[in-house]
């Protein structure tokens, strides 16, 4: 490989975003994904005439100066179509009232929020003002968890008044501004927020940094927003990789990275790949990003192989992300309720609390006339991945069952509605995507693990990075590619160069 040569390893929706960016500074690099196609859990795969998304069903990030558009623009890439959600969600309590609505105008939801939550202005004002001071932060493109000089800089430079204010705050919970606004005996709030917030945090309330969550809260509303892609979450994926082809970079698929070794003393990576064939492939490179879970850095990296023993240790300690159990179906659409809203959660103790993405009629993903319905909940990796092959089986199928009824009961549906039925488990989702144990998401973003008190993008290993779901801002399709864009313009100027991404 040449000198200056890069690899990235998964083609997830970080690696394929970090591959195109690289690609687009005229660098060689090369993607490196052990599935056949790319995407990763926002990927898709095909059950006869239907299409169904993997993991993620919905999108952050392509609103003006979002994410995800910021990057299209970069990219020289049209964008794709999408339908802005509004609702972006109806959430059910299951306490007999009306379903949640919300709702993408501010006034609208300002509406909603006194109605279901009266006495809750002050913490919704809060919630608004940290947002706003997030957003503003985050717009000036900051290195978050720092570990040089040029990362602590670009940190500073995008500090403002307010985000010194909002600060002060960031050892505290959502739960501690409940408590702060004088909100915390509203079991309802509390429940919704429970929802809503664990979506994203993989945490509840009382376990999600506050600073993370009041942004969380703000998604739906412009001006951001929730879409809905058609065709399905592959869009995504397709349109990077037609990106990274264009401008010169290479993608290996069907090839799992098995290694990963610091050569040349300390100024190389070795990477060592399975082909498709099961032959050894070697690869010499100064730089490697992944993205994969963090986790793998063990077993890629066995004792010798370079990984300093204090940053071992921190991989061990790293908190367990959760598994999902996923139920895709299919199903007519005549008999769905009339103006089913696209995305649905209802609380639930048996089988969990469940969201629920229900196909456009025309958005490529079922035949006229039907819709894929898919709804996950989250579950222990630990309960699914040591069993033996009939109790894992029978497990399955009851999981199926008792998600199928619930979903029944919910939209009034009859079992012989369904056209197609099945569910993935953590096993499904770690034989797929290589995730260990099945994990669909990253690390929890209780305060301890949240912005700089997280894993950084640099690694102590002279050229490895780290992008993802596991690194500042966390998980969901913009998440992932803000990652990626703050990994890339860390290498760059690691070379020498600068990587501008307008807003």
């Amino acid at each position: 490989m040449a000198e200056d040569s890069i690899i990235v390893i998964g083609g997830g929706i970080a690696g394929l975003t970090a591959t195109a960016l690289l690609a687009k500074q005229g660098l060689p690099v090369t993607l490196v994904e052990a599935h056949h196609q790319p995407g990763g859990c926002a990927g898709t795969f095909r059950r006869g005439p239907y299409i169904f998304d993997v993991g993620a069903t919905q999108v952050a990030g392509l609103e003006p100066s979002g994410s995800h558009e910021r990057i299209y623009r970069h990219l020289n890439l049209p964008m794709p179509q999408a339908e802005l959600l509004n609702p972006a969600c109806a959430v059910d309590l299951a306490d007999g009232c009306q379903p949640i609505q919300l709702w993408h105008d501010p006034k609208r939801w300002e509406q909603e929020w006194r109605y279901h939550f009266p006495g809750s202005d002050s913490f919704w004002a809060l919630t608004a003002k940290l947002h706003q001071s997030n957003w503003g932060f985050a717009s000036h493109d900051p290195v978050v968890t720092p570990r040089n000089a040029w990362d602590l800089g670009q940190l500073l430079q995008a500090l403002r008044p307010a985000t010194i204010t909002s600060g002060l705050l960031s050892s505290l919970t959502v739960a501690d501004l409940l408590k702060l606004c004088g909100c915390a005996q509203d079991q309802r709030l509390r429940k919704f927020l429970d929802l809503q917030i664990k979506l994203y945090s993989q945490e509840p309330l009382d376990r999600t940094a506050a600073l993370y969550g009041a942004t969380v809260l703000q998604m739906a509303q412009a001006p951001l927003g929730l879409w809905h892609l058609q065709g399905s979450m592959q869009k995504l994926s397709d349109d990077l990789m037609h990106a990274l082809k264009r401008d010169g970079g290479q993608v290996l698929l069907r090839h799992r990275v098995v290694g990963l070794e610091v050569a040349a003393r300390g100024m190389a990576w070795t990477v060592s790949i399975k082909t498709p064939n099961g032959k050894a492939l070697e690869l010499t490179t100064p730089d490697v990003v992944c993205s994969l879970p963090p986790q793998c850095l063990r077993s890629l990296m066995p004792q010798g192989a370079g990984m300093p023993k204090a940053y071992r240790q921190r991989l061990m300690k790293l908190p367990q992300p959760s598994g999902a159990l996923v139920f895709y179906g299919a199903i007519d659409r005549s008999a769905l309720p009339k103006n089913c809203p696209v995305h649905l959660q209802r609380a639930s103790k048996t089988p969990g609390s469940l969201f629920v993405s229900i196909s456009r009629e025309g958005d490529g993903r079922a035949p006229a006339g039907q819709a894929t319905v898919i709804a996950s909940v989250f579950t222990a990796t630990a309960e699914w991945c040591g069993l033996t092959e009939s109790t894992y089986q029978e497990r399955k199928q009851t999981a199926l069952l008792a998600i199928r009824q619930t979903l029944e009961s919910w939209l009034d549906l009859a079992s012989e509605d369904w056209q197609h039925q099945e569910l993935a488990t953590p096993r499904s989702f770690a034989h797929w995507t290589g995730r260990p144990n099945g994990i669909v998401g990253g690390l929890g973003q209780h305060p301890s693990q949240f912005g700089p008190f997280g894993l950084a993008s640099r690694t102590p290993m002279r050229g490895l990075w780290l992008c993802g779901d596991s690194i500042h801002p966390g998980e969901g399709t913009a998440g992932v590619s803000t990652s990626a864009l703050m990994t890339c313009r860390q290498l760059m100027a690691q070379r020498g160069h600068q990587l501008r991404v307008a807003n």
